[in-house]
């Protein structure tokens, strides 16, 4: 498994009123003049055409393009399913995928607009690393049953004492990181981000309530158990192990850079909090 780069998920914890996009001064959101149909000049913000950061074209593809893939996938995952297939794991991969990356853009587009570009969707501000860790654990899923079609399965749920129940702990634990991560970024608004801030708005306040009453960081949380489930579920073996290590590494080093900034923002009233809520990640206190 591969390190989010620093574009995965981000905690936004605490509120702050954002512009909207056509008050900043930024040049991203320069415009052009164009016409309806009435023949009346009107202003066309460049960051929406083709190309742009929040280009509506590039929205609109990457939206149709995951709805296809995770309603096709879908499919595929009830019929291999209803037949007993094992390689029903393998759509269904790809639909936890699909819907992870759709619901990452949406979110953010309704709860946090102005931070809603085409990169929200993180399908390649991830980068290549990203990608690779997806492709082993589809690879080591297909392979394995290639190899092996009768006794892998079967060895690697030993220590969940059979292959029913280790598919039942991956599916919940799929289920309920990704509801947790969409939860955490609903709560956190107009304030989420997929990148860490660094500096303080006088507005900024810490958020203690929902998810966050018990989570410092719902969606890290969300994420780690999300990505050990889909592991679970396939039945891999060395990705599980890999991707345990990698997003554990990941996210003690983010979490430590970030409670430090926090900890600059809002001094003993974070240090308080901090004592009295969870991380929920093992061994990052």
């Amino acid at each position: 498994m591969s390190e989010p780069s620093g574009t995965s998920p981000m905690e936004g914890r605490y509120k702050a009123h954002t512009h909207p996009p056509h008050l900043e001064s930024d040049s991203s959101y320069d415009s052009e003049d164009s016409t309806d149909a009435n023949g009346a000049r009107r202003e066309v913000d460049r960051s929406n055409i083709p190309g742009g950061n929040r280009s509506l074209a590039g929205i609109s593809i990457r939206s149709f393009l995951l709805g296809q893939a995770a309603g096709f996938c879908l499919l595929l995952t009830l019929i291999l399913a209803y037949h007993s297939h094992p390689l029903w794991r393998a759509p269904f991969f790809i639909t936890c995928l699909a819907v992870f990356h759709f619901l990452e853009f949406y979110i953010t587009a309704a709860y946090s607009t102005s931070f809603a570009t085409v990169s929200a969707f993180l399908l390649s501000s991830n980068g290549a690393a990203y990608n690779i860790a997806h492709s082993s654990a589809m690879a080591e899923c297909l392979l394995s049953h290639l190899l092996f079609p009768e006794g892998y399965l079967e060895w690697t749920s030993m220590v969940f004492g059979g292959v029913r129940v280790q598919v039942f702990v991956g599916l919940m634990m799929v289920l309920v990181g990704q509801i947790i991560r969409s939860f955490a970024m609903v709560q956190a608004g107009s304030n989420f981000t997929h990148t860490v801030q660094t500096q303080r708005r006088e507005e900024h306040v810490l958020v203690k309530s929902g998810l966050y009453s018990i989570l410092r960081h719902p969606s890290y949380f969300g994420f780690f158990w999300w990505g050990l489930g889909t592991q679970l579920v396939l039945g891999n073996f060395v990705c599980f192990i890999g991707y345990a290590l990698v997003l554990w590494k990941f996210f003690s080093s983010r979490i430590y850079r970030e409670e430090k900034l926090l900890i600059g923002f809002f001094g003993n009233e974070y240090i308080e909090y901090k004592s009295k809520s969870w991380v929920g990640i093992p061994f990052i206190g």
